[in-house]
């Protein structure tokens, strides 16, 4: 049987070729002999039953009697979420030791790097999912330019980081969305201060306790994320003096 794109379908969800095959061939028939179902599946009979075994313990294949013939019979494709819950359950367990294997390896610092806007959308999203409750969420930033980027994108990944359970702080460069964002800080479980001198932030920085986060904000659009202990320990304590060196009541003031 020629493979099409059902068969590479349930491949995918954790089948093996054969078993792929021969579900497939089941479920295209209908109740039918071993004999027919190994026709269709281009797969020898010995081989089929076997596979019927497997199908069987997955819950996927059962049998019909009718006289003293047996028939095969597909179970309805639904069946398939319970491989894909035994895919999950597999990975839930294999990852801890996963984890570690890429833990110990990476001890020393990693600096990756990410071109194109999506490719640098993927970043963030490994940001608020790797963070834990009661973290720092560090940014540096031009909001302006940020927002630019994809504008629809951002104010949904700034509202959605907004309901961690985390602490973000900010340093904007001075703008008109800046000011809003600070403006409503609240609204966004955020605390911002306005960089009032005459700066010009072409990247946006992120740090969070276990990376640090270049976002180049022109183009070519790019990020670098950086993965080293003593790098990030330095860029909180970059972050920490300038925070304290900026007072509250110097962030708002008059624009030209």
């Amino acid at each position: 049987m020629e493979n099409n794109k059902y068969v590479e379908l349930l491949k995918e969800m954790g089948l093996s070729e054969n078993e792929a095959v021969t579900y497939f061939s089941a479920l295209s028939l209908g109740p039918s002999s071993i004999l027919k179902i190994a026709r269709n599946a281009g797969i020898k009979r010995t081989t089929v039953y076997s596979v019927m075994e497997s199908l069987k313990q997955k819950a996927l294949i059962s049998i019909e009697t009718k006289g003293f013939k047996k028939f095969f019979v597909a179970e309805r494709p639904e069946k398939l979420e319970i491989v894909l819950e035994n895919r999950k359950k597999q990975f839930i367990k294999g990852l801890p030791d996963l984890t570690a294997l890429y833990d110990s390896k990476g001890s020393v610092g990693v600096i990756k790097t990410y071109e194109g806007l999506e490719a640098v959308k993927s970043v963030y999203e490994s940001l608020i999912k790797d963070i834990k409750p009661g973290e720092d969420y560090l940014i540096i930033s031009d909001a302006k330019r940020w927002m630019e980027a994809d504008s629809k994108y951002f104010m949904d990944f700034t509202e959605r980081r907004a309901k961690l359970p985390i602490k973000i702080r900010m340093l904007l460069q001075d703008s008109e969305e800046a000011q809003n964002l600070k403006k409503f800080s609240k609204n966004y479980n955020f605390t911002a201060k306005i960089i009032h001198s005459k700066t010009d932030l072409p990247t946006n920085m992120v740090v969070t306790p276990e990376k640090v986060v270049i976002h180049q904000l022109v183009a070519p659009i790019m990020a670098i994320v950086i993965e080293n202990k003593s790098a990030i320990k330095m860029h909180q304590e970059m972050f920490e003096m300038i925070w304290q060196s900026i007072n509250d009541s110097d962030t708002e003031f008059s624009r030209p």
